[in-house]
C-alpha cells in the first residue's frame, strides 16, 4: 500500500507544471543545468521535485529554509545520480540540515584520540542526515569544488556499509578496475601533496580514500575536461560509475581555467 501511495503521490507531483521560479533558480545556481540535453534537463527537474517533496528540510542556527535553498541543493544532489537509479541511491536520505554558514562541529573521540571543536562547511553522517552550509553551497568552478557534490558523494560511498572510497559497483571486474585506478591515483595525490606540488584534485582528498572519492566526484562534475586530460583513467572509472560523460557536455569557454602547474 505504501509503495503504491508513493507512486501515486509522485505521479500527481510530476503532472504539475514546473515552477518558473524554480527554473530561474536552476539557471542562476546550477551551472551544469544549461548545458544538459533537453531529456536530461527534464529528468533532473523531475528528480529534484521528488527530492524536495520527500525529504525533511531543517534550518539550523535560526536559518529559515527557502525554496531557493531546497531547489539548489536538490538539483546538485540529483545531478550526481542522473545516470543511475535514483530510488536505490537516495531513498535512505531522510533529512537535509542547512546552516547559514560555517558551523562548529562538537568535540568527539576517534581512534582513541579526542578531537576538539572545529569549524566545518558540511558533513554526512552514516545513515543520518546530510548537513550543508548554505553560504558555502554552490560551484567553485576554478577549484573544481562543490560542497553539495562532496557531501552527497559520501552518501553514495556509504551505501555498501562504510565510507571507504569505493561506492557500490556493478561487477567484480568493475571493482577490480576501480581499485587498480583509484588506489594509484590516491597515492599520487598523497605524494604530490606531501611534496607541495600543484594538483588539479583538491589536496583534501589526500586525507583518506573516502575524501579522495568525494573530491574526485567534485572535480568530475565541475572540471571534467581537465580531469580527463590530467587523470584519464580516474575519469574513466568515475564515468562508468555515474553513467555520465560530463567532459562531452558543451561547456562555455569561460569555464576553462589554467591547469595547476601551467
Amino acid at each position: 500500500m505504501f509503495f503504491w501511495s508513493k507512486k501515486s503521490r509522485r505521479r500527481r507531483l510530476l503532472a504539475e507544471p514546473f515552477s518558473e521560479g524554480w527554473l530561474r533558480i536552476l539557471d542562476r545556481n546550477v551551472r551544469q543545468y544549461a548545458i544538459l540535453s533537453s531529456a536530461e534537463q527534464t529528468r533532473l527537474r523531475d528528480r529534484l521535485r521528488v527530492f524536495v517533496a520527500e525529504k525533511e528540510w531543517t534550518g539550523c542556527d535560526g536559518l529559515e529554509v527557502t525554496e531557493e535553498m531546497k531547489v539548489t541543493i536538490a538539483a546538485q544532489a540529483c545531478l550526481l545520480v542522473l545516470g543511475i537509479d535514483y530510488e536505490y541511491h537516495y531513498d535512505r536520505i531522510q533529512t537535509v540540515l542547512i546552516y547559514p554558514g560555517t558551523y562548529l562541529h562538537p568535540s568527539q573521540t576517534r581512534g582513541g584520540l579526542v578531537h576538539g571543536r572545529r569549524a566545518i562547511y558540511g558533513e554526512y553522517w552514516h545513515r543520518g542526515p546530510v548537513i550543508i552550509s548554505w553560504k558555502n553551497t554552490g560551484s567553485d568552478a576554478k577549484r573544481g569544488a562543490n560542497l553539495v557534490f562532496h557531501e552527497f558523494a559520501h552518501h553514495l560511498d556509504d551505501l555498501d556499509g562504510g565510507m571507504d572510497g569505493t561506492p557500490p559497483l556493478e561487477s567484480s571486474e568493475a571493482t577490480r578496475r576501480w581499485h587498480q585506478v583509484v588506489d594509484a591515483e590516491y597515492r599520487r595525490l598523497v605524494r604530490d601533496s606531501n611534496r607541495g606540488e600543484p594538483t588539479l584534485l583538491d589536496e583534501y582528498g589526500a586525507e583518506s580514500p573516502a575524501e579522495f572519492f568525494a573530491v574526485a566526484t567534485e572535480c568530475f562534475f565541475e572540471r571534467p575536461i581537465d580531469l580527463r586530460a590530467r587523470h584519464n583513467d580516474l575519469y574513466g572509472v568515475l564515468r562508468d560509475f555515474y553513467h555520465q560523460d560530463p567532459a562531452t557536455w558543451p561547456w562555455p569557454t569561460s569555464d576553462r581555467f589554467p591547469l595547476p602547474g601551467h
